[in-house]
């Protein structure tokens, strides 16, 4: 093992501490870190739909999306609670099917959704649809007289 010595002269030890591995630690953890971040950024709506056996598909309306921790997003935009009318107004009014599609959290209490639909009925709505997912495994419609 070599120990270089300043100046050559005869003094003490000189240790020279090399930074390149730390520095790349830290780089590794930058990048656990910001891959770790956009993903709990991205489930941070995420809403546990009720199942039901007979679902279709919805692709016009408004949707108002309520969570677990009481948010509420309509067409995924943020809205306070105080402002849901008026936001359920403006989006209405940019859709020609006047519906609005509840996707409520499967925790969400029956009075809060009353409460919601209820605000959306003011808002301008003509239909209200609750989203559900498709039960896995049972048919799409029950089979009469069994």
């Amino acid at each position: 093992m070599a120990v270089s010595t300043p100046s050559g002269g005869g003094g003490g030890m000189f240790w020279e501490i090399n930074i390149t591995p730390l520095t790349d630690i830290f780089l590794v953890l930058l990048i656990i870190f910001m891959v770790t971040a956009s993903v709990m950024i991205e489930s941070a709506t995420h809403v546990d739909l009720p199942q039901a056996q007979n679902t279709s598909p919805e692709n016009k309306g408004v949707i108002v999306t309520y969570t677990a921790n009481h948010e509420l997003f309509v067409n995924s935009k943020d809205v306070p609670e105080r402002d849901l009318e008026p936001a359920l107004s403006e989006a209405l009014g940019r859709v020609d099917a006047k519906i609005v599609i509840f996707q409520g959290d499967r925790t969400v209490l029956l009075g809060d959704m009353v409460k919601i639909l209820d605000v959306a009925k003011a808002a301008g709505a003509d239909q209200i649809a609750i989203a559900a997912k498709r039960i896995v495994g049972q048919p799409a419609v029950a089979p009469a007289g069994s």
